[in-house]
């Protein structure tokens, strides 16, 4: 016979109210529970390993991707739900890249050599295609300062080269860390003008210790999903 859990025994393992709980089942989080004859909800370890799985996920993925998951699992969609898990990882995967370009992107600056060539400037379409963002995005960027590209004198298009692809990468990777634009228009002058770049090494430093953080976060949301799984009958 399976252990009966009360929506208190599940809160207090998380420090979480017994109404969260509950809410969490309702928005499909948790498998629905069976109820006694008087309709009080009868929890199961499944339960509680649904909820250990539910909460990892958010402090690894967010809370709209965990839910996600979770209700792909709950529907018995199980290729589903990794196929957002593994979105998730190939996103950590794209930050790890864009911090060691930005991170060659500085070497090169302070040692004096060339950024990555673009002979004949790139448009602002180009440049949103390789950073994976819009063209609004970039417009915004530029509005902030962040951006300083020149105008074609013929057509009057911005034309990005090679220093603004890097204050570009730049400026992706500082938004992903939640940098506001006027802290990166700030951080992107300095390297603009190479007169220090006390800042930025700070907050590249941040910004990698916030994604070991999120890589050591998704390995225990996998042991987790993993237990529920094999929770499930």
């Amino acid at each position: 016979m399976k252990t009966r859990l009360r929506p208190a025994d599940l809160a207090r393992e998380h420090g979480l109210s017994t109404q969260a709980v509950r809410n969490y089942e309702q928005e499909g989080f948790l498998p629905p529970a069976a109820r006694t004859p008087s309709g009080y909800r009868i929890y199961t370890e499944t339960h509680a390993a649904a909820l250990r799985a539910f909460l990892a996920l958010a402090r690894a993925y967010g809370h709209a991707t965990a839910g996600g998951i979770m209700h792909a699992v709950n529907a018995g969609d199980v290729d589903r739900a990794l196929t957002l898990v593994d979105r998730g990882h190939e996103q950590l995967l794209r930050d790890r890249e864009t911090l060691n370009t930005v991170r060659r992107a500085i070497g090169s600056l302070t040692t004096g050599r060339a950024s990555e060539p673009a002979t004949t400037g790139w448009s602002i379409g180009e440049l949103a295609r390789r950073l994976g963002v819009t063209a609004a995005t970039v417009r915004a960027w530029e509005r902030a300062g962040v951006l300083v590209p020149a105008r074609n004198r013929a057509t009057g298009h911005r034309v990005f080269q090679a220093a603004d692809i890097r204050d570009a990468e730049l400026a992706h990777l500082l938004r992903r860390g939640g940098y506001p634009l006027a802290h990166i228009a700030t951080v992107v002058e300095q390297v603009r003008t190479a007169g220090g770049t006390e800042s930025l090494v700070q907050a590249l430093a941040t910004w990698q210790r916030r994604l070991t953080d999120r890589g050591l976060a998704m390995l225990d949301a996998a042991a987790r999903l993993g237990a529920y799984l094999a929770s499930r009958p």
